[in-house]
């Protein structure tokens, strides 16, 4: 990943790691409450509406290559029923751990001699700049995973009647009692074949079947 351009120390998710002094073991804890930025969760199906209040309990490591990110995010998350459609409110507890790591040192934390030129191995990495950390991305990635992908309002939620989309857990005694038109259809053909056949058999001539029995 390329570095972070020009980070913001007044956006709520930008942390700054001066404290820590680039000194292996120090440690830093902060509790910081923010509002959800727009699209916080799995678009479409459930997610923190933008502006609610989201916890944040971070713990800061200083290691030798960065700064080790340990934290939690906690909010009430917004989404619709996959079986009735209904509204649901969730609590959401995502866990996330990531390492920021200082542009200028190897994966031993050395400065290094020279740029690398290794694009690949700097795709996943996410980088400290001018001491700052952009946690945005992380809580994003976090929120993603720790909520349903098919969120249900309870367990055993028995979803919306195929016949007339009436809500099941309303009415557990809901049913219909029409036939397959299917089913209909053929007994329709059933009956209309059985009519033919009377209908011959009283057209018939007298004495045919006394000369067929001769």
């Amino acid at each position: 990943m390329a570095l972070n351009a020009r980070l913001d120390h007044r956006n709520p998710l930008v942390f700054d790691t001066h404290e820590l002094g680039r000194r292996p073991g120090a440690l830093q804890r902060l509790n910081r409450t923010i509002d959800a930025p727009v699209d916080l969760g799995i678009q479409g199906v459930i997610g923190v509406p933008e502006g609610a209040p989201v916890e944040l309990d971070l713990r800061l490591e200083s290691v030798m290559e960065g700064v080790l990110v340990t934290g939690t995010a906690r909010a009430s998350a917004k989404g619709e029923c996959v079986r009735c459609l209904e509204p649901l409110e969730q609590v959401l507890e995502a866990d996330f751990q990531e390492m920021f790591s200082y542009p200028d040192a190897d994966d031993r934390g050395r400065p290094k001699a020279e740029p690398a030129d290794d694009a690949e191995d700097d795709e996943d990495t996410l980088f400290l700049e001018d001491g700052l950390f952009d946690l945005e991305p992380v809580l994003r990635d976090a929120v993603v995973l720790a909520l349903p992908m098919q969120p249900v309002c309870q367990d055993d939620c028995p979803g919306l009647c195929s016949e007339c989309g009436a809500r099941l857990a309303d009415d557990p005694e809901h049913h219909h009692d029409a036939v397959d038109i299917r089913w209909a259809a053929l007994q329709g053909l059933a009956g209309s074949l059985e009519d033919g056949e009377k209908d011959e058999l009283s057209g018939a001539e007298p004495g045919v079947d006394e000369k067929q029995e001769k």
